[in-house]
């Protein structure tokens, strides 16, 4: 058991080195079982640590997770004072470990707010100590959004597991999570968040199904409703009211019936204000927007067009950043090359290589206006073969380069 601990600590002592010395929050290895086996916490910390873990649910989540063989990507979980951590595995030959990485705060608290939260968690004669003892133990963990965290989880589960996923990997405990994001305080660059919002807003309306960097995009630009108040779980519910709120008015912009999506939004907001777990209310804001942006992109097919053309034009939609051939749509519907494209014309009114370009430019048109990536970044971004193929491209289906378009878009958008 020596050696094996022994084994365990130099694992988290190699990890650790992925995380900045200024963001001091800890990695655990547990067993499947639910021991704890090695931790870079302090040992001094370790008990109130771990025992605080195990208060909010953590550890039966760990068995939960390490239970379902399947699991491949890595789970974060939040509580009720507004900690997260993230669950990951190593598989070994014999058994499985489970890696905890945290706690991270997505808001700084104070002493009343822990002592309010716990609650339901604590006995009234304990609880002012306890939170007490905690505030003490956690000063000096970081305060970071669902985005920078799932950035860390996602290197410390590449190097555990030998895979290459992306941040759209990380989910969050639904008994997903930053959209903790809607609620962290820091920096707030007004102007950029507009655009990004701006934007993330335009892609329900469009019911454009490849939005996640959209999304991913404002969360880190945005820490939602900057309000404070004693009850963090209480401004993360209030963030995610006012982000459905928002989205629930774009799907109708977009077309969705008033009836539709009212009576949906409202459903949102009370399993919003339902939910005890701030891993729960990341889950239900994600599910909230996908579903809204599922439901306009339904409204927006291509009238009489057939199953596997709109296969295609949903294909083209979520690979604009990749090389697409006519041939690799003809295989994933399984038509030959020649039948596929003069079906796709005919139904579409276009070649499929004029609508990739046109599909590109709209998604160019949305950088343009909500990003400030180069007009070089922008072209690699959307596969077009050269910069200046694209500039030649947006200019005709336009009427403007990429750049007059940008400050034409700017301009207009000071003086409204």
């Amino acid at each position: 058991m020596a050696d094996r601990i022994t084994q365990e600590e130099q694992n988290l002592r190699m990890l650790q080195t992925l995380i900045p010395r200024s963001e001091k929050f800890y990695i655990w290895c547990y067993k499947a079982e639910g021991e704890l086996i090695a931790s870079s916490c302090p040992a001094e910390k370790q008990d109130l640590m771990n025992e605080t873990f195990e208060i909010f649910g953590g550890l039966t989540k760990l068995l939960e997770y390490a239970e379902k063989k399947e699991n491949s990507t890595p789970l974060i979980i939040g509580s009720p004072i507004g900690m997260q951590w993230a669950l990951t595995y190593e598989a070994e030959r014999s058994r499985r470990l489970v890696f905890v990485i945290g706690p991270v705060f997505y808001a700084r608290l104070t002493q009343q707010q822990i002592y309010d939260a716990l609650h339901p968690y604590i006995d009234s004669q304990e609880r002012a100590a306890w939170s007490k003892k905690l505030l003490g133990a956690v000063t000096d963990l970081p305060v970071m959004t669902y985005a920078v965290f799932s950035r860390y989880v996602i290197m410390i589960h590449n190097m555990l597991t030998g895979q290459q996923l992306g941040m759209e990997a990380v989910t969050a405990d639904s008994s997903r999570s930053g959209v903790n994001g809607f609620s962290t305080a820091g920096e707030r660059d007004r102007n950029r968040i507009y655009l990004a919002e701006r934007a993330m807003l335009d892609m329900v309306r469009k019911g454009d199904i490849n939005y996640q960097s959209v999304l991913h995009n404002s969360m880190q630009l945005s820490p939602g409703v900057p309000i404070r108040g004693r009850d963090p779980l209480r401004q993360n519910k209030t963030s995610i009211i006012v982000f459905t709120s928002l989205v629930c008015r774009a799907a109708m912009e977009g077309g969705l019936s008033p009836e539709i999506a009212y009576a949906l939004g409202d459903s949102y907001i009370q399993s919003v204000e339902d939910c005890r777990d701030s891993g729960e209310l990341s889950e239900l804001a994600i599910a909230m927007y996908h579903d809204f942006i599922c439901r306009v992109h339904e409204l927006h097919a291509v009238p009489g067009c057939s199953h596997a053309v709109q296969k295609c034009c949903d294909y083209i939609e979520l690979n604009l950043g990749r090389k697409i051939r006519a041939s690799d749509l003809a295989s994933l519907v399984g038509y030959t090359e020649y039948y596929l494209t003069e079906k796709f014309k005919k139904e579409t009114g276009m070649s499929v290589s004029c609508y990739i370009r046109r599909a590109r430019i709209e998604r160019a048109k949305m950088l343009l206006e909500s990003t400030d990536q180069s007009v070089s970044e922008i072209s690699e971004q959307l596969a077009f073969n050269t910069v200046n193929y694209f500039i030649q491209s947006f200019h005709d289906l336009m009427g403007c380069s990429p750049a007059q378009y940008r400050k034409d878009f700017r301009k207009t958008l000071r003086q409204g």
